[in-house]
């Protein structure tokens, strides 16, 4: 079951050489950045290590794992996901293929448990809190993470036919998910203090952009959900 490792990125090029010099090239064929517009050197770093990269110029988390997604070679069985930022683990990247190999699911979240202290923010807490209890009680299906770190088979990838181009990107996969009965469980990650600052949580209104963005795309498949 070949397997493609997709990292959107964007100026991590003090993190993304480390994290690809850990990535298990026995377990991962392929590796494709999307570099989403990047003004540092996180392109000709993850060059030099050996990924494919595919310049977006499209601002948005979702905008550059799509991007990405281009590039998926046909024989690709397995996509996994993780940022550039350092935050993911690579060493554990076998932990979520393992339900998928050992045929037990379909989409395999990495839910952040063993987090490092000052990983997440109160607001990051909250908001995948609440954005998971909502998921609770329209969908029925109670995750504990919206985590980034994930893996799914391409089938179902295929499927889902992502679209969201923005913050999303990780909720509109796990409740398209659920809409299509697909097999979804998870495992218990490490998740780390990034290098450098957040785009997202460092910033007051980057919070509440991704917070508001989340709860309205949840509650847009909730429509089509109930319809």
């Amino acid at each position: 079951m070949p397997v493609a490792l997709v990292i959107p990125a964007l100026d991590e090029e003090h993190a993304i050489g480390p994290l690809l010099d850990a990535v298990d090239r026995t377990l991962i064929r392929d590796v494709i950045v999307g570099d989403n517009g990047s003004r540092d050197a996180t392109a000709a770093v993850a060059r030099a290590r050996g990924a494919e990269v595919v310049r977006v110029d499209e601002r948005g988390y979702g905008a550059a794992c799509a991007g990405a997604l281009e590039r998926l070679a046909n024989d690709i069985d397995l996509v996994v996901f993780m940022d550039a930022d350092g935050s993911d683990d690579p060493a554990e990247i076998a932990m979520l293929l393992e339900p998928i190999r050992a045929g037990r699911a379909d989409l395999v979240i990495g839910s952040r448990v063993h987090v490092e202290r000052g990983a997440l923010t109160p607001q990051q807490r909250f908001g995948n809190w609440l954005a998971t209890a909502l998921i609770a009680r329209i969908y029925g299906h109670r995750y504990t993470d919206l985590g980034p770190f994930r893996a799914i088979r391409r089938e179902l990838l295929d499927r889902i036919a992502m679209r969201d181009r923005r913050y999303g990107w990780t909720v509109e996969m796990q409740v398209r998910a659920l809409q299509l009965n697909a097999r979804v469980t998870e495992v218990a990650v490490r998740y780390r203090k990034r290098v450098g600052k957040s785009k997202i949580s460092g910033t007051v209104t980057g919070v509440i952009k991704a917070g508001w963005w989340i709860v309205y795309t949840i509650f847009k498949y909730a429509k089509r959900h109930e319809a």
